[in-house]
């Protein structure tokens, strides 16, 4: 088994719904991640966190990783990393993206440092995907009535190529400093190409 799914204490969406296709993926809760699977009748492997966000009974059943309360991590960035510690090389996470921003901020940054890893991670929630390729392609599938935007994790990343949407770009720079890949659309029929030779992009897709 490679690919690991992670549900977090905060998600947009319902979790029965952003579930389906990952039934058979090593779950981990993370924290009050737990309380949004037991509604949800989803059984995880695995619970970390240090249940600042959840303060009911836990299962006597399922191993669980208890953190500190004052750490350097979030129960989430925990969660992937163990994940990564045990070889899962694709990692979903339900959730992650709204609420407290901080939180939505540290959950990008734990994104690049698992793809900086070389680790296929991306967040999932009713309205956004967020993904990160560094020096690499990725096919992002067409969604009608979506948006696509593509941003520069690193100071400047080059060698930028997008192909088959409507604002194409061929060898160009982005930096972090200016957002000039946002609202970028999907052509009909095709999906959208994202190529850097060198830098990291983060690639988000988005409905109104």
């Amino acid at each position: 088994m490679t690919k690991c799914v992670i549900i977090p204490a905060f998600i947009e969406g319902e979790l029965k719904e952003l579930f389906k296709g990952f039934e058979n993926e090593y779950v981990i809760c993370a924290d009050g991640g737990y309380k949004k699977a037991f509604d949800a009748g989803i059984r995880p492997d695995l619970i970390i966190g240090d249940f600042d966000s959840y303060g009911g009974d836990l299962p006597s059943d399922i191993p669980i990783e208890r953190l500190p309360v004052e750490k350097d991590d979030t129960d989430t960035g925990r969660s992937v990393a163990f994940a990564i510690e045990e070889g899962f090389t694709d990692i979903t996470i339900l959730g992650g993206i709204g609420g407290r921003f901080d939180h939505t901020m540290a959950n990008v940054q734990t994104l690049a440092g698992a793809c900086d890893k070389g680790i296929n991670i991306r967040m999932i929630s009713d309205g956004n995907e967020i993904t990160v390729v560094k020096n690499g392609t990725i096919v992002v599938k067409e969604r009608p009535g979506w948006k696509l935007g593509v941003f520069s994790l690193s100071e400047t990343a080059t060698g930028i190529d997008l192909e088959d949407v409507y604002y194409s770009l061929k060898n160009a720079a982005l930096t972090r400093l200016f957002p000039l890949g946002v609202s970028n659309e999907f052509l009909p029929g095709k999906d959208a190409k994202i190529t850097v030779k060198d830098g990291m992009l983060l690639v988000v897709v988005s409905k109104d």
